[in-house]
């Protein structure tokens, strides 16, 4: 098996270059979902000729614009374009085209009326794809020896990575910053140094780890690296409504920010929280007062205890039923007990994972009795002593006695006892109805 070691995956900029053994030709072609934010035309057969001659054009990382194709020329989803800059001209991919634009302009606020787009030139030609290539070989050199010049004027940013224009002529730098950096003799030192135009955009630090992507604690890729555009503001009160521990090493992420996954189930929670009673001081109960220890929100189940510092016997009541015991407190009535209150029905959250063993399909090892040869023979032999004495061979031979389930009982209901509350103690509930026969 022969590795073609010219074949390159840029998956910053979601394309696959390849090179020509033999003329050496660099040749780029668009490859779909190898990029973060990759697109997904659902429109595709619902073309209704709208927004036919406006295209999605995308760069590298999450950098994308909409351009107009006002010469009539034939450009498909996947073709690199050469397209309308703020000094000289860019390469870019076009990713999306057709009904769709319209919905990705809306979903980003861009009028289609009122805003002027840039030009689509033309297809990108050979010598295009090579000078954006040679470009495209310089960011990493370029963005070491920013990151070194800017360390020794002492300035205290970090710069995260280098985008080459595609004709070469302008670079934009993406730096890091907690203050306010004053970067007017810092962007002069560029320009004399590497000979281009320099533009400074300044990044977040959630922005930074989606640009160098990694692994999350659970396993799977950075969010930010995956698929999050807009960033939310995250606070700590995302973690006090889901009763999370305000442990800073296990909120913040890879970027020392809170995780943006604090806020996938907030919604959840709160509106869970809003069917649960706020208690503030105990239940008052015939047999005391009941003090409220935990809460299992999802489940909407309150567990309450009479000793208002331990948590060695609780008792669960349904957040429906505790309004009802509040209420009944303001109206100065008290329940019998709370260990008469039937346990609550909640959901059982079932989850395969882990359950299986790994051997669950081996066959069982039987245990070798000792003695089981001796045991046999006397078996046997017994059995033949009658034949010997000359008995009757008609008579009938004596029953077998039943076996016996020697077993201790479990309590006076045996095994049916299962399923149901473990306060038995509690109030009585009365005979069972009779069932209807049907006559």
């Amino acid at each position: 098996m022969t590795i073609n070691e010219s074949i390159q995956y840029d998956c910053s900029r979601g394309c696959v270059v390849t090179h020509d053994e033999q003329t050496g030709e660099a040749r780029c072609s668009y490859r779909a979902g190898c990029c973060k934010l990759g697109d997904y035309n659902w429109l595709k057969y619902a073309a209704d000729g709208t927004f036919r001659n406006i295209y999605e054009v995308r760069f590298k990382n999450t950098r994308k614009g909409f351009y107009v194709n006002d010469s009539a020329q034939s450009i498909r989803l996947g073709d690199l374009v050469v397209v309308e800059a703020v000094t000289g001209q860019d390469l870019g991919i076009v990713t999306l085209e057709g009904p769709i634009v319209g919905r990705q302009m809306r979903s980003r606020g861009i009028d289609p009326e009122t805003t002027q787009f840039k030009k689509i030139y033309r297809k990108a030609r050979q010598s295009d794809i090579e000078k954006w290539q040679e470009a495209i070989a310089r960011e990493q050199d370029t963005m070491i020896k920013a990151r070194r010049i800017a360390a020794e004027m002492g300035l205290e940013m970090k710069i995260g990575d280098v985008e080459f224009q595609g004709d070469g002529s302008k670079a934009i730098f993406y730096y890091i910053a907690d203050g306010r950096v004053d970067f007017r003799q810092l962007i002069k030192v560029f320009a004399e140094e590497f000979r281009i135009r320099i533009e400074m955009k300044q990044i977040g630090a959630r922005q930074e780890a989606g640009l160098i992507g990694g692994l999350g604690i659970c396993g799977r890729e950075l969010c930010c690296a995956n698929y999050i555009s807009s960033f939310q503001s995250i606070s700590t009160a995302a973690a006090r409504c889901q009763d999370l521990s305000l442990n800073p090493q296990k909120l913040a992420g890879q970027c020392g920010k809170l995780k943006c996954c604090l806020n996938y189930e907030v919604a959840t929670y709160l509106d869970a929280q809003s069917r649960i009673p706020k208690v503030s001081e105990p239940l008052e109960f015939e047999d005391g007062q009941a003090w409220l220890r935990k809460t299992d929100i999802l489940r909407e189940v309150m567990y309450f205890s009479y000793d208002r510092s331990s948590d060695a016997e609780l008792f669960p009541l349904d957040a429906a039923e505790v309004w009802d015991i509040i209420e009944m407190n303001r109206n100065g009535e008290k329940p019998e007990s709370l260990r008469s209150e039937p346990e609550p029905y909640v959901p059982e959250f079932v989850t395969a994972v882990g359950d299986d063993s790994i051997s669950r399909f081996d066959a069982p090892k039987r245990k070798k009795s000792r003695g089981g040869k001796n045991r046999s023979k006397n078996r046997g032999a017994k059995a033949a002593a009658p034949a010997a004495k000359g008995g009757n061979e008609n008579a009938a031979a004596p029953k077998p006695a039943e076996p016996r389930d020697e077993r201790p009982e479990r309590g006076g209901h045996g095994g049916g006892n299962r399923g149901r509350g473990r306060r038995q103690g509690g109030r009585d509930r009365g005979p069972k109805p009779p069932q209807n026969s049907g006559e």
